[in-house]
């Protein structure tokens, strides 16, 4: 999840330089932003995205792990 927020976070600090903040385009805080969007696509379009399916699975199953310790405990201890 904190990779795709920081690949979030990463393009809209690009978006906020490019529309004039802090000296705009051609100023060395819009190169830096550029270099972090590049860093940060991936982040946000890939990792986060497959993080977030791998967090669901592991509650799903955390959930039918539990179903399953409570109905037999008792059984085998």
């Amino acid at each position: 999840m904190m990779m795709a927020n920081a690949g979030g976070a990463w393009d809209n600090a690009k978006k906020y330089i490019e529309a004039g903040a802090h000296g705009g385009k051609g100023t060395d805080a819009h190169k830096a932003t550029v270099v972090g969007d590049t860093v940060g696509d991936p982040f946000k379009d890939t990792s986060g995205p497959a993080l977030n399916i791998l967090i669901k699975l592991m509650s799903m199953v955390s959930v039918v792990f539990a179903g399953l310790i409570v109905k037999y405990a008792l059984q085998i201890f």
